[in-house]
């Protein structure tokens, strides 16, 4: 598969590398080879977008519930 890459790469004008590592993403993706799957890469990022978002909503939130506690307990004023 290497030397097919370097002379495919250099017709298309494409690093071996990098169309070597195509290669193997249609390989794992085709079941053919061990490995996570685009879709399950996209998947993870997605899921891990979601947990940053929800971690920020989540420090929001405990920042209003902790001012609005300290407005409760402040006496009023007249």
């Amino acid at each position: 598969m290497t030397e097919a890459c370097r002379r495919v790469g250099e017709q298309l004008g494409i690093n071996r590398d990098t169309l070597r590592g195509w290669v193997k993403q249609v390989q794992i993706d085709a079941g053919q080879r061990p490995g996570q799957t685009t879709s399950e890469r996209d998947r993870i990022r997605a899921l891990e977008k979601e947990n940053a978002e929800l971690r920020r909503a989540n420090a929001i939130l405990r920042s209003a519930s902790a001012f609005f506690a300290a407005e409760l307990d402040r006496p009023a004023s007249k």
